[in-house]
């Protein structure tokens, strides 16, 4: 049997386990032993070393604390302290405090590092109060769905740690080149909503009374709190001082203090956070240990070698290869969330790139760009079901108010595959190339 006889049996099988309803997990593992199973015939030693390697891995330590941190600040007053501390310099944009939402998931993604977080906390403030002034609730509802993506990009992020493990490129050059890119996309919907409002004026409500400078300062004050755990966390990594690792047990810290001074921090609420930080860590490792087990089976097998060699005598161009893994991470993100659509793929796509020319950190904001997509888009978007629980509206609905704002990304998406400095600048300045 020939590698791409073998190579579609693997898929078959693996696309058969997925269907079945088993574990992500279990369903790489399962098609992983199959695969070790063709060239070695002890394929359990094989899995025990791919388990041991992912799973002690000392980078990979600052995922769960990350993920702690974002529970944590989930359950603070900390989105109600940034809406109310930046409300007042955007009241004279046209689109006022639609504004609010992409600063906001914009400032809290970069402490979160989860998409489902940043849009559902900053939507539970935003939201009522965009209804109670008159705001049109359509392009309020699509720019937090679409703006809470920004918990991705906008470093710390959990998707960037599980690809930078899983690429095995550094954790905090891939955090330095999603900055450039995540301010872009604010940039990009901000100037959208200045757009619609310069065009629907009879949409938004009449400006509020106007503050001095001196009244805008004292209520910026609340933002304080949120900018010295930002510094906390990105500023140790951006200087020197801290790895990723230690720079997410300073997220920890700093969360923990920001809950208890907020008085948001109850024993009911820490064990809350603990537990739901645990499960998401624990499933998020266990997929990763099976990806890691596939990834060493597929080496074994030199399929992605085959498959590298494949792309690179077709004569395809950079340009064609990244348009054909930006069909193929579309189609994968209407059934299948950002972790599961990294860990899957990097094992078979990242030779490919290598062997195209392209940068490994810029691929890996490159797709978390594409994860962002997935996140609104139907049926599995994850920011749909929230904005979904949050305005009791069709799915339908939502993916339609969130559209413009989906194009914004697709805008984002060609403008660092054109100009692919906007990635790689900052971490070439700051680490050197």
């Amino acid at each position: 049997m020939g590698l791409l006889e073998i190579a579609l049996v693997l898929l078959f099988l693996l696309c058969l386990l997925l269907g079945s309803g088993l574990w992500i997990a279990l369903a790489l593992t399962g098609t992983g032993w199959v695969a070790t199973s063709l060239v070695h015939p002890q394929p359990g030693l094989f899995l025990a070393s791919a388990f041991w390697e992912s799973s002690g891995s000392w980078t990979l330590a600052a995922l769960p604390m990350f993920v702690w941190m974002g529970e944590i600040l989930f359950r603070t007053k900390l989105s109600e302290e940034l809406f109310n501390g930046l409300a007042p310099w955007v009241r004279r944009l046209p689109g006022r405090l639609l504004h609010v939402n992409i600063l906001a998931c914009g400032i809290f993604g970069s402490v979160s590092g989860s998409s489902a977080a940043t849009c559902a906390t900053v939507s539970k403030i935003a939201l009522p109060e965009l209804r109670r002034r008159g705001y049109d609730e359509r392009t309020a509802i699509g720019s937090l769905a679409t703006a809470g993506t920004l918990g991705i990009m906008i470093p710390p992020s959990i998707i960037m740690v599980v690809y930078a493990v899983a690429a095995e490129v550094s954790i905090v050059r891939v955090f330095i080149a999603g900055m450039l890119p995540g301010l872009l996309v604010m940039g990009l919907f901000s100037l959208y909503i200045i757009a619609w409002a310069l065009l629907n004026p009879a949409k938004q409500p009449p400006a509020g009374p106007r503050l001095t400078f001196m009244q805008k300062l004292r209520e910026s004050a609340q933002l304080i709190p949120c900018v010295l755990l930002i510094f906390a966390v990105i500023g140790t990594m951006f200087v020197g001082w801290a790895t990723a690792t230690e720079a997410a047990a300073f997220g920890v810290l700093g969360s923990l203090i920001l809950a208890a001074v907020t008085r948001s921090l109850t024993w009911s609420s820490f064990v809350e956070s603990l537990a739901g930080a645990t499960r998401l860590s624990c499933m998020i490792l266990f997929i990763l240990a099976g990806a890691a087990f596939l990834t060493k089976a597929m080496a074994l097998t030199g399929i992605p070698a085959a498959l590298a060699a494949a792309v690179a005598g077709a004569g395809l161009g950079p340009y064609a290869i990244i348009a054909i893994l930006t069909v193929v991470y579309l189609i994968l993100g209407t059934a299948l969330d950002g972790v599961s659509m990294i860990v899957l793929t990097t094992s078979v796509v990242v030779p490919m790139v290598q062997h195209a020319g392209f940068d490994l950190v810029w691929f890996g904001i490159f797709i978390v760009l594409l994860v962002e997509l997935a996140e609104i888009s139907p049926p599995l978007g994850f920011n749909l079901f929230v904005m979904q629980t949050m305005t009791g509206k069709e799915q339908t609905e939502i993916a339609w108010a969130a559209l413009p704002f989906f194009m914004m990304l697709v805008l984002t998406v060609a403008l660092i595959t054109v100009f692919p400095a906007i990635v790689t600048w900052l971490p070439d300045v700051l680490l050197g190339a």
